[in-house]
C-alpha cells in the first residue's frame, strides 16, 4: 500500500501540505494512522507539480524513503504550485523497486498515483494486460501493478476520455478480472479525479486556497464539525493545526468516484457499490 495526496487551487508551497502539518505525508511515510495494509512507506516517494504557464508537470522521485532525502525539504519549501500530486510508497510483493516505480506516473498533462494492490500480480493478469496494445504494454515505465493501472488509464485518456471516465473504466476492467484495492488519483492540473475502492480517501476545502484530496487527514481537524470562522485567514496552513475557517475533512464512501475542480467537489457511486 501507499499514501498519496493531490491539491488544486491557489499557489502554495508543497511543504505546507506535505511536510508542515503534524500528520503530513512526510510523517505518513513511517507512521500512517489509517493505513490498513503495510506499516511503513519507505520504498520510494514522488512529487509532481505544475508551473504557471506550463501544462506539462515536473516530477521529483526517489527510490528511498522521503525522510532520507535532504533535497526534498528544500524543494518543497521554495516551490509554488497551483496543483500537485505526491505519494509515499510501500511496494507490493513481486513489484519492481526503484525510482521508476514511484508515483506519480506522468504523460502529457497528466499525473497519476495508485494506493492499493492488484491480486494475482504478475502471473495471473495476462488477460488484463492484453487489454493494452503491445506497444503500450512494452512502454510501461515499471514492472508493477500500479504501472499497469496507469497504462490502462492512459490508454483511455489518449482516446479522449475525461479524467473520471478514464478511472471508472480502469476500475471496471480490473474488477472484471481480479480482486484489487484501487484508490486511484489523477489530475491534469485543472481538475482532480480519484476513486475510493478498498481503502480510505478524504477531501477537504481550504477557504481562499483550494481543495485537498488525500488517503488520510494530515491533522486532527474533525470530520463531522461544520466550517468554523473564528479568526482571519492567513493564506497558508499553519504548522500547529488547521487554519481558522478551514472546513472539516470529508470521508469518501468506499467504491466511489470523487471529482474536484474550481467549482467544488462531487462524489458519485461506482458500479458494484
Amino acid at each position: 500500500m501507499c499514501r498519496h495526496l493531490a491539491y488544486l487551487g491557489e499557489p502554495l508551497a508543497p511543504q505546507d501540505l506535505l511536510v508542515t502539518p503534524p500528520y503530513a505525508l512526510y510523517r505518513q511515510s513511517w507512521a500512517p494512522r489509517e493505513q490498513r495494509h503495510g506499516t511503513v512507506n519507505a520504498d520510494g516517494f514522488g512529487l509532481g507539480w505544475y508551473a504557471d504557464g506550463d501544462e506539462v508537470p515536473a516530477r521529483y522521485r526517489r527510490a528511498g524513503p522521503i525522510w532520507a532525502d535532504a533535497a526534498f525539504a528544500d524543494l518543497a519549501r521554495v516551490l509554488r504550485t497551483r496543483a500537485l500530486v505526491a505519494a509515499v510508497r510501500s511496494a507490493t510483493t513481486g513489484c519492481a523497486a526503484g525510482e521508476a516505480a514511484a508515483a506519480p506516473f506522468a504523460a502529457g498533462p497528466w499525473l497519476f498515483s495508485h494506493n492499493g494492490a492488484v491480486a494475482g500480480w504478475p502471473g495471473d493478469l495476462g488477460a488484463l494486460a492484453a487489454l493494452l496494445p503491445p506497444e503500450e504494454l512494452l512502454a510501461l515505465e515499471a514492472h508493477t501493478d500500479s504501472a499497469l493501472l496507469w497504462g490502462l488509464t492512459l490508454h483511455r485518456l489518449r482516446a479522449g476520455a475525461p479524467l473520471g471516465e478514464a478511472l471508472t473504466g480502469t476500475v471496471a476492467d480490473v474488477a472484471a478480472h481480479t480482486t484489487a484495492r484501487l484508490n486511484l488519483l489523477l489530475t491534469d492540473g485543472r481538475s482532480i479525479a480519484a476513486t475510493a475502492w478498498g481503502d480510505t480517501l478524504y477531501h477537504r476545502t481550504l477557504p481562499g486556497l483550494g481543495t485537498v484530496v488525500a488517503s488520510e487527514p494530515y491533522d486532527d481537524r474533525p470530520q463531522d464539525d461544520g466550517p468554523q470562522d473564528d479568526g482571519p485567514h492567513t493564506g497558508r496552513p499553519q504548522a500547529d493545526g488547521p487554519r481558522a475557517g478551514d472546513s472539516p475533512w470529508q470521508r469518501t464512501a468506499d467504491r466511489s468516484l470523487l471529482l474536484a475542480d474550481s467549482g467544488g467537489v462531487t462524489v458519485h457511486p461506482l458500479p458494484g457499490r
